[in-house]
C-alpha cells in the first residue's frame, strides 16, 4: 500500500483565500483548478500534533492564504473544525517563487516560437525549479506536517498561483 491509499492521511479539500488579492484572471484561475484537482486526486499529507490531540485524524481539508507576508495553512476535519495552523515566512521562498513564474513564462512564450529541443531544455529548467521549490517546502513543513514529495510540488505550484497574484 502506497501513502496515497490511506485515507486518514490526505487532503480531500482545498481553498484557496484570495479575498484581498485582485481578481484572478482567466487564465490563473484555469490553473488553480488543474492544481487543486491534481492535488485532490494524489496526496500524503500529515499534519503534526501532540500525542492524544483531540480530533486530529483525518482527511483533511485546508484552506491556504497570504496574510502580511506569511503563508497560512488552516487544517480541518472533515466536520470543518480548525485542528491546526500552521504559519510560514514567505521570505525563505520569494526568490524560488519568482524564479519559477519568470521560467513559466519563458516556458509559454518558448511555445509559441521555439523549436521542440528549445523547448525541452527550458522545460527542463522550469521542472528543476519546480522539484527545488517542492523540496524547500518539505523542508519548511518540518515538524509541522508530513507529506511526500508529490504533495510538496502541488502545494508549491497553488501557493505560486496565490502568491503572484498578491503580488499585483
Amino acid at each position: 500500500m502506497n501513502n496515497w491509499d490511506d485515507k486518514s492521511q490526505k487532503i480531500i479539500a482545498v481553498e484557496l483565500d484570495d479575498s484581498n488579492l485582485p481578481i484572478p484572471s482567466h487564465e490563473v484561475l484555469q490553473e488553480r483548478r488543474v492544481a487543486i484537482f491534481d492535488l485532490l486526486s494524489e496526496n500524503f499529507f500529515r499534519p503534526i500534533f501532540p500525542k492524544n490531540y483531540p480530533n486530529s485524524i483525518g482527511p483533511y481539508k485546508l484552506d491556504i492564504s497570504i496574510k502580511d507576508q506569511l503563508l497560512v495553512f488552516k487544517i480541518s476535519n472533515v466536520e470543518n473544525q480548525l485542528i491546526r495552523e500552521i504559519l510560514l515566512s514567505i521570505s525563505p521562498i520569494r526568490k524560488i517563487l519568482k524564479d519559477y513564474n519568470e521560467i513559466c513564462l519563458s516556458y509559454y512564450n518558448a511555445v509559441k516560437r521555439l523549436t521542440p529541443s528549445q523547448i525541452e531544455t527550458i522545460d527542463m529548467g522550469r521542472k528543476a525549479i519546480h522539484d527545488e521549490g517542492g523540496r524547500i517546502l518539505i523542508d519548511r513543513f518540518n515538524r509541522k506536517a508530513d507529506m511526500d514529495f508529490q504533495t510538496s510540488r502541488r502545494l508549491f505550484t497553488l501557493i505560486t498561483a496565490i502568491y503572484l497574484e498578491s503580488k499585483k
